[in-house]
């Protein structure tokens, strides 16, 4: 019974609580430790949120009084995939063009869009290839293609001797290799690609998908690549062809799924869904002044006339694709924006 004059001691955590009980029995075993912590150490946790030192666990009543952690907060949450947010800049081995590119994940919550630049010489012949790929479902499939692409390009037999030709084939055969790499994989995400191959003075502009590439040719814009929908005449024929069908869900899409008829990838819409491009062929001269890729994020918001407008105005390509990306984005772009600037020299002699 308590002395008058004295209050009762609270107890340390709720009576009924069997955290509370545990720690006591614990303690009278000695197995415990005092709550109490020694000056200048600090508690550390382990894998399941408790005191190392006391074997209590932080979620518990008896615990210093914190906010209680979720449970969730425990899980090892999986490794997301490499960003590739980020600028940068680059030349040609000839010096007759310069490029910068600016890759930013904007307002998603994942970053899907990849990008590769590759400048090399190959039998004394200046070689330059730019790519951007825009992923949807997920950003393996993008990552492959940056990682395999142009690998596979740059091994085809006839790259030199016949680059159209070559750049059709490995487009295919990468999408083969892709799915393949992926057939025990639980997930069918897929990819756009719109890469531009630069050999001696021929430009190949290939695409597949949303994604675009448009050039400045004697101070006009000029698109070098279609945007591919299903609803178009040609695709939703191919498709329908195929056994496939083209219906409206929120916009016109294959299977009611993909609102783009060519994709890398997403393996559940094959044969309606191909990766063989589109491919276009322009001369390199004193009319090119510049090339813009990239990614949708870019074209909702941006106007082809004024991507190339900038992209020749800029004394630095690299500012040029770091301008476009963050012009899109204070206009409202929601996607992931990609944007690969190219400009050409044509006072080089090499």
């Amino acid at each position: 019974m308590p002395l008058r004059g004295h209050r009762r001691r609270q107890p340390a955590c709720v009576p009924d609580s069997s955290a509370c009980a545990s720690m006591s029995a614990r303690s009278r075993r000695g197995a415990g430790a005092t709550a109490t912590r020694p000056r200048g150490r600090t508690r550390t946790a382990n894998a399941s949120g408790c005191d190392r030192r006391s074997g209590v666990s932080s979620t518990s009543p008896c615990a210093r009084p914190t906010t209680p952690a979720s449970p969730l907060r425990r899980l090892r949450r999986p490794r997301p995939p490499r960003s590739t947010g980020g600028w940068g800049r680059g030349h040609s081995v000839d010096g007759k063009l310069s490029c910068g590119y600016s890759s930013f994940r904007g307002k998603r919550a994942t970053m899907e869009d990849f990008y590769d630049v590759k400048l090399t010489e190959i039998d004394g012949q200046a070689v330059s290839l730019f790519g951007v790929f825009d992923g949807h479902g997920g950003s393996r499939a993008a990552e492959y293609l940056k990682e395999h692409l142009f690998e596979n390009l740059l091994k085809h037999p006839e790259f030199l001797t016949d680059t159209k030709l070559a750049i059709s084939e490995t487009y295919q055969k990468t999408d083969t290799d892709f799915l393949e790499s992926e057939s025990s994989a639980f997930r069918d995400d897929g990819s756009t690609a719109s890469t531009a191959v630069l050999v001696g003075d021929h430009l190949y502009v290939a695409n597949v998908g949303d994604s675009r590439a448009v050039i400045s040719k004697a101070s006009k814009a000029m698109a070098l690549s279609e945007d591919h929908k299903p609803n178009r005449i040609d695709e939703r024929k191919r498709i329908e062809n195929a056994g496939g069908i083209v219906i409206w869900a929120g916009t016109w899409r294959v299977g009611g799924v993909l609102a783009m008829p060519r994709a890398f990838g997403n393996r559940l819409l094959k044969p309606y869904v191909v990766a063989e491009p589109k491919i276009q062929e322009e001369q390199v001269n004193g009319d090119l002044e510049c090339l813009v890729l990239a990614s949708d994020g870019l074209w909702d918001v941006v106007e082809n006339e004024e991507s190339v407008s900038l992209g020749k105005s800029e004394d630095a390509a690299e500012s040029a694709a770091r301008k476009l990306t963050e012009i899109a984005y204070s206009r409202g772009s929601a996607d992931n924006i990609t944007c690969i600037v190219v400009q050409f020299h044509h006072d080089k002699t090499g």
